[in-house]
């Protein structure tokens, strides 16, 4: 490694069957294994094994009933799961994904705080702001509310959050039996909260958690998501398909991070990476060319339309692409618009053809290759200005996994880019963060 001060950062994703949308039909997958809790811990442990940096699990608060037929939706509420692989594991992170739009400050800070005690520092909040309409309808809402207000609502959120989390100091808990004082009431504080979405009074009513308080995550492409991060994310997880595009977004989301008055290094850019890795070349081309055939075109249009708030099923899949609304007219994710606008600015191509050829992964990083193969790509990214590591997501789950962690990790390891032990108990430490 070329700077002995820094390395990979690894987050693997955890998923039902894979990341592909087809990966729950290969021959491979253990269907019985999906919904299992235990397959999901045994996971867990293989990737502390390999020494991964941290599991994240990703959520969504709604479901569209007709496409339960292409493939398993989301599984286990995220915090619930994770809290059952605290107890089976020991070191690696483990990361959530919850809503600042359908929660509340209080209870997201108490459950983020609860698991950070449980796994003895390890626990992380990837803050999204959901941009996907018929949520809103889960929640009595008309209509999702407004991009710009969704995130001057998530900001203030997190602003709360951070107060209560530091409403216990660090040394309030005196537990002495003796005089009978079990916390010091004058280092526990009111944190008398009164923004424009949210009135808390405070304390949280738990003492401050190992690692002072969570790992902080955010994944916005937008002004408003890229002015969040550089602000309070730790880390940020990225929707990148090409080298100079994921070079461009790092630089400027490091220039923001210090506009906000903070080192670069306090945040880590992470591009998810959608990987399938063989002992060989041929054999993960045809593990790709399989899940090509398996994927349905009818749950890529749902996913399309969701993620970009167009109904795409309107639309014919062979006539050419429908012309994008204006970005501003946009109230989905800005992530995945910005995506599809630089494949259909300049060129003629079918709904069909952007989703056989662009949407694999949801138009994210992806490679299938040997070992060597995939290592090169992630080494070049890494040194070379685009990457601080990568949110792993194997496409296929059963076997895909394990064959990352088994054959890319190792290598990785070989070419000093990535550690062969944790070097602390906490997420935090591991990844050179400070403890708060």
């Amino acid at each position: 490694m070329s700077d002995p001060n820094r390395r990979m950062i690894l987050n693997l994703f955890l998923q039902n069957a894979g990341s592909h949308k087809g990966a729950w039909r290969h021959e491979s997958t253990m269907l019985n294994e999906i919904h299992d809790v235990k397959h999901f811990q045994r996971i867990a442990q293989k990737a502390e094994a390999a020494r991964i940096d941290s599991l994240f699990i990703a959520d969504g608060l709604s479901i569209e009933a007709k496409a339960v037929q292409h493939g398993p939706i989301l599984s286990f509420e995220p915090l619930t799961l994770l809290a059952s692989i605290a107890a089976v594991t020991e070191r690696i992170g483990l990361i959530a994904t919850v809503s600042t739009s359908f929660n509340e400050p209080y209870n997201v800070a108490r459950i983020f705080s609860s698991l950070d005690h449980i796994s003895g520092g390890r626990a992380g909040w990837n803050i999204v702001t959901t941009g996907v309409e018929r949520t809103a309808f889960n929640f009595g809402l008309p209509q999702l509310p407004p991009h710009a207000e969704r995130y001057a609502r998530a900001k203030e959120f997190t602003e709360v959050a951070l107060k209560l989390w530091n409403s216990w100091d660090a040394d309030a808990l005196v537990q002495d039996k003796a005089s009978g004082i079990y916390a010091d009431a004058k280092k526990v504080h009111d944190i008398h909260h009164e923004g424009t979405y949210y009135s808390v009074r405070g304390a949280l009513n738990m003492m401050r958690s190992p690692q002072g308080r969570p790992l902080l995550i955010q994944a916005g492409a937008s002004e408003a998501g890229r002015s969040l991060a550089a602000q309070y994310a730790e880390l940020i997880f990225t929707v990148q398909h090409s080298f100079e595009d994921a070079r461009l977004f790092y630089s400027d989301i490091k220039a923001r991070t210090i506009e906000a008055g903070r080192s670069p290094d306090q945040i880590k850019v992470l591009p998810g990476l959608h990987v399938i890795v063989s002992e060989t070349e041929a054999e993960a081309l045809e593990k790709a060319r399989e899940l090509t055939q398996l994927g349905s075109i009818e749950r890529a249009v749902m996913s399309l339309s969701n993620l970009l708030g167009i109904d795409f099923s309107a639309y014919a899949l062979d006539d050419p692409f429908p012309p994008l609304p204006d970005r501003k007219d946009v109230n989905a994710y800005q992530s995945f618009y910005q995506m599809v606008q630089k494949i259909v600015e300049n060129k003629t191509i079918t709904l069909r053809e952007l989703l056989e050829k662009h949407w694999v992964g949801n138009g994210q990083l992806r490679i299938a290759g040997t070992p060597v193969q995939v290592a090169d790509l992630m080494e070049d990214w890494f040194l070379n200005g685009a990457a601080d590591g990568f949110s792993v997501m194997p496409q296929l789950g059963s076997g895909g996994t394990e064959a990352f962690l088994d054959l890319v990790v190792p290598e990785l390891q070989r070419r000093g880019l990535f550690p062969t032990s944790y070097a602390s108990l906490t997420l935090r430490e591991n990844l050179g963060f400070d403890l708060l």
